[in-house]
């Protein structure tokens, strides 16, 4: 079997790695996995080639033992990823800091410096390096190409961007803004004007991409002006494990008084907070299901988690002035029909109205789950970060 042209993506965190072989002229995806609890006893890979999934539990010490393995696979498949004719290895980066906003060929120097702004990311730059390092050994002639977090809002308003502490010391270590899901923002809100019909420059957007990390943008005629995440990952909405937004305040309480340590509270504010602080569970579906089964601590972090959402509805409504379009995406905000109707519920004096029919139907392509009278159009678009990442790479391959 053959995949000329096709593009590796892989997606290295810090205990998993996830992999997909798409054409990004096509968008067909010959092959995708996840390897989980790399460096545990209990690690696993899972596999699937055209519709076929398998999973195999064995032990994968480190990233490069992870990604021998999926070669391996691969191999078993017929597919020699080394002489297969793939175009590019594309690589998921999170943070790109102030020196990376464009996809870029990834060199010693640029690894270098993805390694340099790793402190921007600590949880995350250092995995996708390790990913980066693991291709590089194992596909040492075939091109990699990273893929920035951050990129799509690179270019947010200095009003939106800019924190309002001492400008000496923002400057001097690089806090701003930055923003993230950026690659999954740009790819729906391109797909939603095109579903629309309406030239992407045309139409004004606020996308809530809802997974276990979430985040919202108000996208201007194809150009963000304003996005939930800020410097790290941490900010903004109510998350599977993350806090999001949260009173500076608390952090200092936590040191000061509960002699917390600065790796304490970033443990706490990043894996034990969010729906799993509140009430237990971080996926949002157990979530569901304790609600369902009366439990009140579950019932409050799910409002707390959609008055969150509202609240970043109504603030990004008035940035942008007028709005045509909102898009649910992720995980979540493209199966949570409940949760769409609720954080929407209320706002027909804004032009904005879901049918209830609509709203619970499923698919796994674009659709409107707005009434017929709503003002404002409501969809659903499944996000493809992985596509995405796929042509961004392919493209900055064929122009070096």
């Amino acid at each position: 079997m053959s995949v000329p042209g096709s593009v590796l993506v892989l997606n290295a965190g810090s205990s998993s790695l996830k992999y997909q072989l798409v054409h990004p002229d096509t968008g067909v995806v010959t092959a995708e996995g996840l390897c989980e609890r790399i460096g545990d006893t209990g690690s696993s890979i899972t596999h699937e080639l055209n519709g076929v999934e398998v999973t195999e539990r064995i032990l994968l010490p480190d990233h490069r033992a992870a990604f021998e393995r999926v070669a391996a696979l691969f191999a078993e498949d017929g597919i020699d990823l080394a002489t297969a004719g793939l175009r590019a290895v594309g690589h998921r980066v999170v943070h790109g800091g102030r020196t990376f906003f464009l996809p870029t060929l990834i060199t010693e120097h640029v690894m270098s410096e993805i390694e340099r702004i790793s402190s921007l990311a600590p949880l995350h730059n250092p995995a996708n390096l390790v990913g980066i390092r693991a291709a590089a050994e194992l596909l040492p002639d075939v091109s990699a190409v990273a893929v920035f977090d951050t990129a799509f809002f690179h270019g947010l308003p200095d009003a939106a961007a800019t924190y309002a502490i001492d400008r000496g010391v923002a400057s001097l270590h690089a806090i701003r803004r930055y923003g993230f899901h950026g690659t999954s923002h740009e790819y729906v809100s391109a797909k939603a004007a095109e579903f629309l019909g309406r030239p992407y420059g045309e139409v004004n957007q606020i996308v809530l991409h809802l997974g276990n990390g979430a985040s919202a943008s108000a996208i201007r005629g194809g150009v963000p002006i304003d996005t939930s995440m800020g410097m790290t990952p941490l900010q903004g909405l109510v998350m599977g494990t993350r806090s999001g937004d949260i009173d500076p305040g608390v952090v200092m309480h936590l040191h000061r008084v509960v002699k917390l340590s600065a790796d304490q509270i970033d443990a706490l504010l990043n894996k034990q907070s969010g729906l799993k602080g509140m009430c237990g569970e971080g996926d949002f579906r157990s979530v569901t299901e304790l609600i369902e089964q009366g439990d009140a601590s579950a019932k409050l972090a799910y409002d707390v988690y959609v008055h969150r959402l509202r609240h970043y509805l109504g603030a990004y409504l008035l940035e942008l002035g007028s709005l045509d379009a909102i898009c649910f995406t992720a995980g979540v905000g493209e199966n949570a029909a409940g949760l769409r109707a609720d954080t929407l519920a209320g706002l027909e004096n804004f032009g904005i109205i879901v049918d209830p029919e609509r709203n619970t139907m499923r698919s796994k392509e674009v659709r409107r789950i707005s009434a017929d009278g709503s003002r404002v159009e409501v969809l659903v678009v499944p996000t493809n970060e992985e596509l995405a990442i796929a042509r961004q790479a392919a493209q900055v391959v064929a122009e070096s």
